[in-house]
């Protein structure tokens, strides 16, 4: 998978998660092309998974936060007004924009952005114009399977 692929594949996914195991689509499954077992760092394509997820999480079109299972997660920005109209119904920690920096000691740093201050207003607009129950189906067709779509997003009532 080469870095176009890889933003590619997450536009089309919606919402992904870095990790190996999760409930939704996994980067690192995908480019290993297997279920792994253990860490993804100490498979074969490990550098791979490594490499293609800081494409991805650079992006200006993606959010890395830990929505699903408190797992850093990919939120392509098709997804965001859906995500925003329902804020209410997530924990404010989950929406909030990752993002590792490289001190200039060598040491990784995260900043955190907390939600709502890294939610563009043509996304705030996007939002608002949204019924709940059209968030919550645009949520649905990125989440898999659709019948347990918002419980899976460790929601404030979990």
């Amino acid at each position: 998978m080469q870095a176009k692929q890889a933003i590619a594949w997450i536009k089309r996914s919606g919402i992904a998660v870095e990790s190996a195991r999760a409930s939704v689509p996994s980067l690192a499954h995908v480019v290993a092309g297997e279920p792994i077992r253990g860490s993804w760092w100490a498979h074969p394509k490990g550098k791979d998974i490594f490499r293609l997820s800081r494409v991805i999480r650079r992006s200006p079109d993606v959010l890395v936060c830990r929505l699903v299972d408190g797992k850093i997660t990919f939120v392509h920005r098709r997804i965001w007004p859906a995500l925003v109209s329902l804020a209410g119904r997530f924990c404010k920690q989950r929406l909030s924009a990752l993002n590792e920096v490289h001190t200039p000691a060598g040491k990784h740093k995260l900043l955190v952005t907390p939600f709502p201050d890294w939610v563009p207003d043509e996304v705030q607009q996007a939002a608002r114009k949204l019924t709940e129950k059209e968030a919550a189906l645009q949520l649905a067709l990125v989440l898999s399977p659709p019948s347990s779509t918002l419980s899976r997003l460790q929601t404030k009532q979990a």
